[in-house]
């Protein structure tokens, strides 16, 4: 027993020694960083694992990342809210007019997230811009929103495989009287797809313009389909779109009576949103027949950003067992 406490003060010393020694190589990092041009990170994340000889610990991973990050403490971001629709090959628009107008192509939208992702864009939802505002966290650098509308059936089997294979999320914001029917994705569908980061907005029950209903029959389409979408996710829902974009004064009053944090709509203006105009937050919206220079033009500039470092250890099978 005697022999074991040593082992373990042992290990506790050379690991201390080498906290000592690593937070010294850090510093020195850190004050030549200052003498040298600040490292080129155009994604929010980058890192060298170091692997010291005189590490003690076989296996044990000391890392430097490298974060690219837009600092909190503004009260405007211009951030990029993409709006979608259909993600399928667009029909005829003499057949359906609308129905094309609002269908982008798996093969263009497929482009246009390599495009993203390719140029150090993240995808980022809105309780990281609520978390942002809030001042708990900065967002990555080239911050975007992208946004689906109506819960077509497939914003499951052709929007959501695209996205993960970029690692990005979205916001989709879900009709839910359309939920389980033709066309629309299924109940265990938007529960999957909460599951896997996409986060769930309200679009009202029905898709009614809410700016011609009675205050009763607004308050009724937001408040009822928050209650369908909350029982299905098991977390509050707090982010709405407006039905083609139509909203009046008494509408926003009923979404603030309902819970809701911010909706959007389908201006195209301002560019800049914040906690002031969180009701009326405009989008871009992606139509599938611009060009990728316009589409790329669309987004407008991105937000400053600073890059911060930080130091990281992994710890040891050691440390772990000390730690149950």
């Amino acid at each position: 027993m005697d022999d074991l406490k040593l082992t373990a003060v042992r290990h506790v010393a050379a690991r201390t020694g080498v906290v000592v020694l690593l937070f010294g190589v850090a510093g020195y990092l850190l004050q030549a960083g200052d003498s040298q041009p600040t490292p080129s990170v155009s994604g929010g994340y980058r890192a060298v694992q170091l692997t010291p000889e005189w590490a003690p610990d076989e296996g044990r991973s000391y890392v430097v990342s490298y974060d690219s990050v837009v600092p909190v403490g503004s009260r405007a971001i211009q951030v990029p809210i993409l709006m979608y629709h259909y993600i399928r090959t667009p029909p005829s628009p003499r057949v359906d007019p609308l129905g094309y107008r609002l269908s982008v192509s798996p093969e263009v939208f497929q482009t246009q997230m390599d495009w993203l992702s390719g140029h150090g864009y993240h995808a980022v939802n809105f309780n990281q811009v609520r978390a942002y505002f809030a001042g708990a966290a900065p967002l990555p650098s080239r911050p975007v929103v992208i946004t689906l509308d109506d819960g077509y059936a497939d914003l499951y089997t052709t929007a959501l495989p695209i996205l993960e294979a970029h690692h990005f999320t979205a916001v989709a914001y879900i009709v839910s009287g359309f939920i389980n029917q033709r066309g629309y994705v299924t109940s265990d569908e938007v529960v999957e797809l909460d599951r896997a980061g996409i986060e769930i907005g309200s679009h009202t029950v029905s898709h009614p313009d809410l700016a011609r209903m009675s205050f009763a029959s607004a308050m009724f389409q937001v408040a009822e389909a928050k209650h369908v979408l909350e029982a299905l996710v098991a977390h509050p829902v707090l982010d709405f779109a407006y039905p083609s974009g139509r909203y009046n004064p008494d509408t926003i009053i009923a979404l603030e009576k309902a819970g809701y944090d911010t909706a959007v709509t389908t201006a195209a203006y301002p560019l800049t949103h914040s906690l002031a105009n969180r009701y009326t937050w405009s989008r871009v919206r992606v139509s599938g027949g611009e060009l990728l220079p316009g589409f790329i033009t669309s987004l407008g500039l991105s937000m400053r950003t600073v890059t911060t470092t930080r130091l990281s250890l992994e710890p040891t099978p050691f440390e772990l067992q000390l730690q149950t």
